[in-house]
């Protein structure tokens, strides 16, 4: 692993952006309300800048001007998809269950927020530009394409452990299986880390394929925002539904991120 033309070799780059990561994940689960809408975009410019300081180009990072119209274009069709699985996993009720996520039994303002503003602030942008554009592009240049999405991918699936941990408490279908305690969170969390993962290769992927980090953003905020709307739909239409909420209270990680106290704030003062 050699150096390159900028002021940071590839190698030690790379230990920084892994630190970063690190901290970041850690962050996500303490962070105070509000704070963290606007940590994610201030860490994604740092790893943007150890990325030019490592001497990575805006073309190596996704960024470049003559890509995007394309990422743009396979941004939208990827959208466009996965509202399209949503709306028929919605309408039909062996798989609507899988909507049924306590987090967001929310009122449309609150889940719009969530869609629109928490998510893409507070997760698609800080892990698109960590994982597929800075991280990628850096083992792109140290071990070639294949490792770099290979090991971008599995890091990625790592980085949803914390977060898994805490879908065993919120995930209806989670709570209601026969197993507890540790081997249901276990489950979980393998689970995630082997879904994870493999999305982490479908959006590597679609950064190699269309050259812009435009792409894999749309699908990450297609899969994770129209997911919200449409749980918040299920729960909406869900019979009987105002009186599981009285019988069956939500219950929460106890690290919970800003973002849902903000949510959180935005369903109680609903109509």
């Amino acid at each position: 692993m050699g150096g390159d033309a900028g002021v940071m070799t590839t190698a030690v780059a790379i230990a920084v952006v892994l630190l970063v990561l690190v901290a970041t994940n850690l962050w996500v689960q303490m962070a105070p309300t509000f704070v963290h809408l606007v940590t994610g975009p201030l860490a994604a410019l740092l790893l943007l800048l150890v990325a030019r300081m490592a001497g990575l180009s805006w073309q190596e990072l996704g960024l470049a001007r003559q890509t995007l119209l394309v990422g743009i274009q396979v941004a939208a069709l990827a959208a466009a998809s996965v509202a399209i699985v949503y709306a028929v996993a919605v309408v039909i009720p062996f798989t609507r269950g899988a909507f049924r996520d306590t987090r967001y039994r929310l009122g449309l303002r609150a889940a719009l927020f969530t869609a629109l503003v928490a998510i893409p602030l507070g997760t698609v942008i800080f892990e698109e530009v960590a994982f597929r554009s800075v991280l990628w592009g850096l083992l792109v240049r140290a071990f070639g394409v294949s490792a770099a999405t290979a090991l971008s991918a599995c890091l990625f699936g790592l980085w949803h452990v914390l977060p898994a941990m805490g879908l065993a408490q919120t995930h209806t279908s989670v709570r209601a299986h026969p197993s507890a305690g540790r081997r249901r969170v276990t489950t979980t969390v393998l689970a995630t880390i082997a879904f994870t993962t493999i999305a982490g290769v479908v959006f590597a992927e679609l950064r190699r394929r269309s050259g812009s980090l435009v792409a894999p953003v749309g699908l990450h905020w297609a899969t994770n925002g129209l997911g919200v709307l449409a749980a918040a739909r299920v729960w909406a239409t869900s019979p009987g539904n105002a009186a599981s909420r009285v019988a069956s209270p939500q219950i929460e990680p106890v690290a919970q991120p800003g973002w849902q106290r903000i949510v959180k704030r935005l369903r109680a003062g609903r109509p």
